[in-house]
């Protein structure tokens, strides 16, 4: 069954993200949303850019808005749905992902993605998960020898290093750190559920059974604290970078593309 709607983490972290655009100065007239509808983040952008074209990309084409939350769009201007594939080079001045890039298992794929995707002087803003999140859990796992209870997400510096490569300039790089708690591990589960569940490549290779599922709610009573609350740790990573004007790598030969000399000229003006 689907959710009726994003992660309530991931809307908190929307709202989070948004209030870092008013350092930005550009007015995009397209938004792009990568993985729109897990990123929850509608409400945001169309506050913060009420006049912008609201492209959604999303990579699972199931996760179509509910009827509900159509009737509540139709009262704006709809946004146009494409799959990634079919977003059109240089196509937004703003390309927005919340909470997604920790599920790609192919960052320098994607980050070229995204780069291709927006217009020259365009900017990238993103969010996700760091390597410091549900560190709780690790040891728990470790004790039992059920393997990993997430994948190895990637460190911050890291992310930056690779944005660089893939053509993006002057990234910027945060993190902050939450502390999260929950009355019973039934319910912690069923957050960890709603944010995409173990997606580790290392992970137990078939289906757990009952017996399982109450060894792991004994442990994770470990995580109480003398208030009676279970608490574990989440890892925010905030990003944003641009997108300059490219430049051609001189060689013996050099290609480039028409896309690049277009916007070069551009940059360039009259003589």
């Amino acid at each position: 069954m689907k959710a009726a709607e994003a992660p309530w983490l991931n809307r908190e972290v929307s709202r989070r993200m948004a209030e870092r655009l008013q350092v930005i100065k550009l007015q995009p007239a397209t938004v792009i949303q990568w993985a729109a509808w897990l990123g929850g983040s509608q409400d945001d952008l169309a506050q913060a850019y009420p006049q912008a074209r609201q492209v959604w990309v999303d990579l699972d084409e199931s996760r179509a808005p509910q009827a509900g939350f159509m009737d509540k769009l139709l009262r704006r201007n709809l946004p146009h749905q494409v799959r990634p594939e079919l977003v059109e080079p240089g196509a937004a001045e703003l390309l927005w992902a919340n909470m997604c890039l920790h599920g790609s298992s192919q960052l320098p794929a994607l980050l070229m993605a995204w780069h291709r995707s927006l217009a020259v002087d365009g900017f990238l803003m993103f969010s996700c998960l760091g390597p410091d999140s549900f560190v709780e859990l690790r040891p728990l796992y470790a004790q039992q020898a059920w393997g990993e209870p997430a994948p190895p997400w990637i460190d911050m510096h890291d992310i930056g290093d690779e944005l660089v490569q893939a053509g993006f300039a002057d990234p910027v790089m945060d993190q902050e750190l939450l502390t999260l708690t929950w009355t019973s591990p039934e319910s912690l589960l069923a957050d960890l559920r709603s944010l995409g569940g173990n997606v580790s490549p290392s992970r137990f290779a078939g289906l757990r059974g009952r017996a399982w599922k109450q060894r792991l709610v004994q442990a994770l009573e470990g995580l109480r604290g003398a208030d009676g609350l279970l608490r574990a740790r989440v890892e925010l990573i905030y990003g944003h970078a641009f997108k300059p004007v490219p430049r051609a790598r001189l060689a013996a030969e050099t290609a480039v593309s028409l896309d690049d000399m277009r916007a070069m000229v551009r940059k360039q003006g009259p003589r």
